[in-house]
């Protein structure tokens, strides 16, 4: 009876046992799975939406001037030849945000820095607005490329970091298709509002709407903590430019981003001055509509986000070069054609969005604690690109004409095609 006493006990200890086992290995697993719910949490789309807007809003202020030139060359006394330097201007500032306010998101608290930046802006566009002379115009739009640059950039790093590996494609590219809506918006309103009111009330609504703005991130952008790097100022600067040496996929895309960048430029910096003279002679809000065919850049960059995060990065970077040089074919017909023009804007727009976001998606993936600067090595490129294309656009279109800058767009291209084949073999970080 011991015997069969004793075998009971060790049964029911056993049993025991087997079941408070089987109990600890399910809560572990519940916890594992709990972890990995937590940490394979998505960025909420209403979150994802809020950069889109504020993407949107910061950078309009950067190409409101496309299609209002020839009204501010007219009141300011600038000539056709150089009515490039207003946009020049706003690319300066948009170059001195990229060396100087972009990288401080790794330094700094990154919600603080963007409302701070915001509010800064709308005192930039007061200043715009109530411009007597040609050097506070200039000194106006600097401004604004220097604060409406930092607010986007910014804004993009940081939706990047916030965004888990797995959506980071998807998220960027909806932050880029608000800065795609952002680009058309500016555009077109800047033409209506021109027609009926003067190129100045396009700046006061764009105050008003920062404004607003600032209102509105103050209450719902994310504070999530992000690790500050800790170094001066100057060193977080210098390393920069480590970073650009240490990288060859940011040094890659940058160049690639300057050679497309400036093709963009010339293109939609000269375009006003044939469609606003003869045989069209279109009014402002006819050519800022012009702008509105570029939506399907929103579809580019919704979809290169997508590809890129199914590690197809090279192939849709050669598929939209393919189609930013194709792109002026039917551009050189503008003079003859205005649904030529529209074909044109249709390449150009879904090709530059799409690399633009493949890009981005590359460079994003060298760590979340040099998202900032990371984006600012890149953006300064960009701002080179865009500086040169607008002023490059304006002189060859005054010496050549249109067909002029159509072949100065093809060649630059062509060179950046040649670019991309020569570093091909460099491995991306995906």
């Amino acid at each position: 009876m011991n015997l069969d006493k004793t075998g009971t006990e060790a049964g029911k200890q056993s049993l025991i046992s087997f079941q408070g086992n089987d109990a600890e290995r399910r809560m572990n697993e519940a916890g594992k799975d709990k972890k990995e719910k937590i940490e394979e949490k998505l960025l909420p789309r209403s979150t994802i939406f809020l950069f889109a807007i504020a993407c949107g809003i910061s950078v309009a202020n950067v190409y409101y001037a496309q299609p209002l030139l020839d009204a501010m060359s007219r009141q300011f006394n600038i000539t056709e030849a150089s009515a490039g330097i207003i946009i020049t201007a706003t690319q300066i500032g948009c170059a001195l945000a990229l060396i100087g306010l972009v990288p401080l998101g790794d330094m700094l608290n990154r919600r603080k820095l963007l409302i701070g930046q915001l509010i800064a802006l709308v005192l930039a566009l007061v200043l715009v607005i109530t411009a007597k002379t040609k050097p506070v115009l200039l000194t106006g739009m600097a401004a604004l490329g220097l604060l409406g640059t930092a607010m986007t950039q910014g804004l993009l790093a940081y939706a990047a970091t916030l965004a888990r590996p797995s959506q980071r494609g998807r998220v960027v590219g909806a932050a880029q298709g608000g800065v795609v809506v952002g680009l058309l918006l500016a555009r077109t309103v800047a033409g209506l509002l021109a027609d009926i009111w003067g190129w100045r009330s396009v700046y006061i609504l764009s105050a008003i709407l920062a404004g607003m703005m600032i209102l509105v991130l103050y209450k719902r952008l994310p504070d999530a903590p992000v690790a500050a790097v800790k170094q001066s100022y100057w060193s977080l600067l210098r390393s920069m430019y480590t970073l650009f040496i240490r990288e060859p996929v940011l040094r890659t895309r940058s160049i690639l981003a300057m050679f497309m960048f400036a093709v963009f430029s010339a293109f939609w910096t000269t375009m006003v001055l044939p469609l606003s003279g003869p045989p069209h002679e279109l009014s402002h809000t006819m050519i800022g509509s012009f702008g509105l065919i570029g939506v399907v850049g929103i579809l580019g960059a919704g979809r290169a986000g997508a590809l890129w995060d199914q590690g197809k990065g090279e192939w849709t970077t050669g598929l939209a070069l393919l189609l930013l040089l194709l792109s002026w074919l039917p551009i050189a017909f503008t003079q003859l054609s205005l649904w030529a023009l529209v074909a044109g804007v249709l390449l150009l727009d879904l090709a530059a969005q799409a690399l633009h976001v493949t890009n981005q998606g590359m460079i994003f993936d060298i760590g979340a604690e040099s998202h900032s600067r990371v984006v600012g090595v890149y953006m300064i490129f960009y701002a080179i690109g865009s500086g040169s294309g607008s002023i490059a656009g304006t002189t060859v279109y005054a010496h050549y004409g249109w067909l002029g800058l159509c072949l100065l767009g093809a060649v630059l291209c062509i060179m950046s095609i040649a670019w991309w084949r020569l570093t091909l073999p460099v491995k991306s970080n995906k």
